[in-house]
């Protein structure tokens, strides 16, 4: 059967739980709408709030090392927070997740940003034998969300350092504008520790030890109420678009582009270039190109035109596998069974799912 397309953005229905409205428009569409609206800000009206914020920042922490603390990836959102803080007149401590897996130009960009902004780096270097046994037991387990182990310790990580240096103000690059619409099918929560551990403890071969965690009822306090940490997604401040934000960090760091969204790291790539649509028929520049349809950054055309662009050239691709499965020490023939076998969700193995909605849900009647 073939696939509908909504009229508006490039989401089809290999998203199972998607719906059209009777113009053709999907509920993504409809919903970012909605969400949009409420952040999009006049030019005077985003540097009030930011400037605003800004002042609260520092008020609070003036008898702090740091008034806040910001991961860095490399990516374009990440670097455009610790810019726009940076403008502010924050004093940011930069932390910077190594999983294994950077590219050598994200590594380029954490520098030039963080030198240019004159910010202090701190880099958690994970314990790579665990996480490569974490990584491992993802792909073997046949979920969907691999990257859930990097997501979730990259947020536990700088909680703890932030609890170290005791830093109030967490400041995420997380946005509306060019992230709204993944499936829910397509991903799971990243705080799912329950899950992580239960992948594990079924496939996995060594004892964790150091990987960062963060549990169901920590993560809950921390992201829903502002207990000693405050999470802020501050890009929803500053009418953020992707192509501007770009513009201005080559222009003011020597920021360099990465060629897609998370490719700054080799095993994001591999995964969202080769692993999701070879197994799970997901290909995830639906979802980032659609947003900046909406985000008004190209046209449907223009999205279209490159949605139709192969993921990966024959030899990029045999390289970067080659790489990735060395480094997991899989062989091919292990990898292909593995590719081949049926999707597996991430429900089959022990959750936290329904614990965590009720959390969630009492925490939004209290916030009321």
């Amino acid at each position: 059967m073939s696939q509908k397309t909504c009229a508006n953005c490039l989401m089809d229905t290999s998203d199972p739980d998607i719906f059209f409205n009777e113009n053709g428009v999907c509920n993504h569409c409809i919903e970012a709408e909605i969400e949009i609206a409420k952040i999009r800000l006049s030019e005077s009206e985003s540097l009030k709030k930011l400037n605003g914020l800004a002042e609260k920042i520092k008020r609070d922490s003036i008898e702090r090392p740091y008034d806040a603390v910001v991961g860095m990836s490399g990516g374009v959102d990440s670097s455009y927070v610790a810019w726009l803080a940076h403008t502010l007149g924050l004093r940011v401590l930069a932390v910077h997740f190594d999983n294994g897996w950077n590219s050598e130009i994200a590594v380029a960009n954490i520098r030039s940003v963080v030198e240019t902004c004159g910010f202090d780096l701190e880099t958690y270097v994970i314990n790579w034998p665990e996480f490569k046994d974490l990584q491992r037991s993802f792909i073997r387990a046949g979920v969907v969300d691999i990257e859930m182990l990097s997501d979730h310790a990259i947020m536990a990580s700088m909680f703890e350092l932030a609890k170290r240096h005791s830093i109030r103000y967490v400041l995420s690059g997380t946005n509306i504008a060019t992230e709204h619409g993944m499936p829910r099918a397509w991903v799971w929560n990243k705080n799912d520790l329950t899950n992580i551990e239960a992948i594990h403890r079924k496939f996995g071969e060594r004892r964790l030890k150091s990987f960062p965690r963060m549990g169901l009822v920590k993560s809950t306090i921390r992201r829903n109420f502002s207990v000693r940490y405050e999470f802020i997604e501050i890009l929803n401040l500053a009418n953020f678009r992707k192509d501007r934000a770009m513009e201005v960090l080559e222009a003011k760091t020597g920021w360099r582009y990465y060629g897609g969204k998370h490719y700054e790291s080799v095993f994001t790539k591999f995964y969202q270039a080769y692993i999701l649509p070879a197994k799970f028929n997901i290909d995830k520049r639906k979802v980032h190109l659609s947003a900046l349809i909406r985000n008004g950054e190209i046209t449907k055309s223009q999205a279209s035109e490159e949605l139709d662009s192969p993921l990966y050239s024959e030899d990029e691709l045999r390289r970067d596998q080659a790489y990735v499965l060395k480094k997991l020490s899989f062989s091919k023939r292990e990898f292909d069974d593995i590719m081949s076998e049926e999707p597996v969700a991430h429900s089959h193995y022990l959750t936290d799912a329904k614990v965590r909605s009720l959390l969630k849900s009492a925490a939004k009647k209290i916030r009321l």
